[in-house]
């Protein structure tokens, strides 16, 4: 359960602390005082019921409970296909970028939870891609999923990657596997 401070809810709601306390106090933002201390704290899911009881906005709340993908691929089928499986379940944000240099920016910005990368962008910068992302000590925790191209030798040092995938991707096997790896990460986070 994520728990935030009056301070940060201040910031969320782009007020003053002092109003987030006021707010605590009247009782109208459940929560609770640590022991033995003024310090307030606000569970997640009372923090949202009370923006949408007002009509305030959920901003980066909104996308907190999603499992973010980013998919690295110049393959529009895979890309549609990718984004139909798992999008209704609105458990997923999908990010898409077409190069490694995307995927790079896209990293920074989208801060995805897993990146899945096609091989048919470039063997050499999908690899180059994906030790990258392994160097980079805040992306450790990073799920790397390759595709790779069913034809041809796909030779290369597999242990920056979680799993590999053969075109032509099999939709349902992929997308449960990406459920699944969605639930260990949140679990283990």
């Amino acid at each position: 359960m994520k728990v935030f401070t009056t301070g940060q809810v201040a910031k969320i709601c782009k007020v003053a602390p002092r109003t987030v306390s006021k707010w605590f106090d009247s009782g109208r933002l459940k929560g609770y005082r640590i022991p033995g201390s003024q310090d307030r704290r606000i569970p997640r899911e009372y923090l949202i019921k009370f923006l949408k009881e007002h009509g305030m906005p959920l901003g980066d709340l909104e996308d907190d409970g999603l499992t973010k993908v980013l998919i690295v691929s110049q393959d529009q089928a895979l890309r549609d296909q990718t984004s139909k499986e798992l999008t209704p379940e609105r458990k997923f944000k999908l990010s898409i970028a077409a190069s490694g240099f995307e995927a790079s920016i896209q990293i920074d910005s989208f801060q995805p939870d897993i990146v899945v990368i096609d091989f048919s962008i470039d063997k050499l910068e999908a690899v180059q891609t994906c030790e990258r992302i392994r160097k980079h000590p805040e992306l450790t925790e990073l799920i790397l999923i390759a595709i790779l191209p069913n034809e041809g030798s796909t030779s290369f040092d597999r242990s920056a990657i979680k799993e590999s995938f053969r075109k032509p991707v099999d939709m349902g096997l992929f997308s449960n596997r990406l459920k699944v790896l969605s639930v260990v990460k949140k679990e283990s986070t």
